[in-house]
């Protein structure tokens, strides 16, 4: 039961969407530094290509990509049949791309909630629904599979941004891990969510940049995200040491959910 067998997560075959850039790449960088092989998916190619180099470079794992507009739904039977073909089984899906849009609540659009309920709670249920038969390929009775979604703890909380479908959607793909654990558990696949709080991402860069000392001051431990704070909770979801959680929502945050405003 020593540190090194727990954690392991060596040569397990890992797809993390939007993995080329923020906290997909930290979780990315975090699986590749331990020996996974780690597929990542988005529609940027070029991103992807140059995500790939440069954690291919880190050595111990290997990372390749799937390019994939999850905004396309036929893209994502596309991505199944490419891990399909290129691998025959998943050990781990961690759905992280995610879209949000904020405006006024007088004037917020239709067109938001069709795009972020879209991608951050639809296609996250088609993706893990087309690659379900490649979880179950990998899963054993020790070593169940795993599915990592990365939700936010404005779908714990209420915002102050006028977020409205990011909020909503993030509350909805919280329980639908819940669902999907309760569904796919008898499958030999676990489903857990991350809530992530404040993270040095693409859709956080304007926020901190404006904000950045407010919002670390918030947190009850002073500061935002770390790459090994995400990182390190989806290696121990994946490891031995996480096998036996199912249908929990982790909020990973600093404390930003239960610190006392007064």
């Amino acid at each position: 039961m020593d540190n090194a067998s727990l954690f392991d997560v060596k040569d397990k075959i890992v797809l993390v969407t939007g993995g080329a850039k923020g906290i997909g790449r930290m979780i990315s960088e975090g699986f590749i530094q331990n020996g996974a092989t780690v597929y990542i998916s988005s529609r940027d190619a070029k991103a992807c290509e140059q995500a790939c180099k440069e954690l291919n470079a880190l050595g111990k794992g290997k990372a390749d990509y799937i390019t994939a507009d999850f905004y396309r739904e036929e893209d994502v039977k596309k991505v199944a049949e490419e891990l399909k073909k290129r691998e025959g089984k998943l050990h781990v899906l961690v759905n992280n791309s995610g879209s949000n849009w904020g405006e006024s609540y007088d004037n917020y659009p239709s067109s938001a909630w069709d795009r972020v309920l879209n991608l951050n709670l639809k296609r996250v249920f088609q993706l893990t629904q087309a690659v379900t038969p490649l979880l179950e390929a990998a899963s054993t009775p020790a070593s169940p599979s795993r599915i990592i979604n990365i939700g936010s703890i404005d779908g714990l909380r209420v915002p102050a941004l006028e977020t409205f479908a990011y909020s909503a959607s993030k509350a909805g793909l919280h329980h639908l891990s819940r669902v999907l654990a309760s569904h796919l558990g008898k499958r030999g696949i676990t489903s857990n969510t991350i809530a992530c709080g404040p993270f040095q991402s693409k859709m956080m860069k304007a926020t901190l940049e404006k904000f950045g000392d407010k919002i670390a001051e918030g947190v009850p431990l002073g500061r935002i995200g770390s790459p090994q704070d995400v990182a390190g909770t989806c290696i121990w979801l994946s490891s031995m040491a996480g096998a036996w959680v199912n249908g929990a929502t982790i909020a990973l945050d600093g404390g930003s959910v239960v610190g006392a405003k007064l």
